[in-house]
């Protein structure tokens, strides 16, 4: 057996624990051959393949590392990949026999609801056989509690968190603290619990900057000089829009609700604000032990899936185990925060202003 991995999408912390297990319980246990497509389905797009023969040797020590030792992209979809001219083609019937041509027997694709979006697309298209590994900061992949990377970016930006503590006293400041999460507020709404934030604003839920105001002002009548507000990325400005804004490649991204939120604050309450933009150091870094464990069991999973000859599945995590669900139930929907999640209910229970 030949079969492949790769990972595709942003880049995240414990990528590299999913291919260290994936590469053990294949050769190991199966006695089969691996290989890394590097740089997502941009390597089946080339010829010949950009791939890499993995073995326990060459994966020895990975697991700690952040990153992907394969190299990712989130850019250029098969379906409608960017030419020279600045028109799209599509490409996918070069991806998909690129599978063939390798002579590779299955695939293990490690991405977020995107990147499987697009991967089962190209399986149905050049019949691959296709397992599915969750991985996102944002942790928003239905039907898995966990998908790789969410811890590791949880706790950077509760160091962040810790971090303004201190110098918020010191100077009796506001500190607004800008993550990730695209349109789910999984990442502050766990940092900020963790990290003793004063507000939480996530896009899950409505807010008012009079809300915010007066938090900080109750704190302030208390005698709390400073406060602590982690934002999502995409919480709407208080006129009704997401800050974005157009990157080199035309594509929008989120950014700048932080300074929104500081300036506004400031101007309200006459408290000295800062913010501070975690950006991609939630990426990056070695990551954490539960993010280490989970890829190493989605790993060794998505291996066992291959070897039941059970395809079109992913690997999730439910219920204190691993589980697998089709990938298009997976990708039919996205995991944001249920307005009634039990952390929801322990942040108000905690006296931390959700924004209303």
């Amino acid at each position: 057996m030949r079969i492949g991995v790769l990972t595709s999408g942003g880049d995240c912390a414990g990528l590299n624990a999913v291919i260290r297990a994936v590469v053990k319980r294949a050769t190991l246990g199966y006695g089969w051959r691996v290989f890394g497509i590097r740089h997502a389905t941009h390597g089946l797009l080339k010829r010949p393949i950009d791939a890499v023969e993995l073995t326990t040797d060459s994966t020895a020590g990975i697991m700690t590392l952040g990153g992907t030792i394969l190299g990712t992209t989130n850019r250029g979809d098969p379906f409608a990949y960017p030419g020279p001219d600045g028109q799209t083609v599509d490409r996918s019937h070069e991806i998909a026999t690129g599978y063939r041509e390798f002579g590779l027997d299955a695939l293990i694709g490690i991405g977020g609801d995107g990147s499987l979006a697009i991967l089962r697309r190209l399986a149905q298209l050049g019949r691959w056989n296709l397992v599915g590994v969750p991985k996102t900061i944002d942790n928003d992949v239905a039907a898995t509690e966990h998908a790789v990377g969410f811890h590791s970016a949880v706790n950077a930006a509760t160091e962040a968190l810790d971090r303004l503590h201190v110098t918020a006293a010191s100077h009796s400041r506001v500190m607004v603290l800008e993550v990730m999460g695209r349109d789910a507020g999984h990442i502050a709404l766990t940092a900020g619990i963790a990290g003793d934030a004063d507000v939480i604003l996530i896009p899950e839920l409505p807010w008012s900057l009079d809300a915010v105001c007066a938090k900080i002002e109750s704190r302030r009548a208390q005698g709390r000089m400073h406060s602590l507000v982690i934002v999502a990325e995409s919480v709407k400005a208080p006129e009704g829009e997401a800050r974005t804004y157009h990157d080199a490649h035309g594509n929008v991204r989120y950014g700048g609700i932080g300074e929104v939120l500081a300036r506004e604050i400031g101007q309200r309450t006459k408290a000295e604000t800062r913010v501070t933009v975690l950006g991609h150091v939630a990426r990056g870094g070695s990551p954490v032990p539960l993010d280490r464990v989970v890829g190493s069991a989605f790993g060794v999973a998505a291996v066992d899936l291959i070897a039941e000859k059970r395809f079109d599945r992913m690997v999730a995590w439910h219920d204190r185990q691993v589980v697998d669900v089709p990938i298009e139930e997976a990708i039919a929907t996205y995991r944001a925060v249920d307005p009634e999640d039990t952390l929801v209910h322990t942040a108000r229970g905690l006296d931390i202003c959700l924004g209303s």
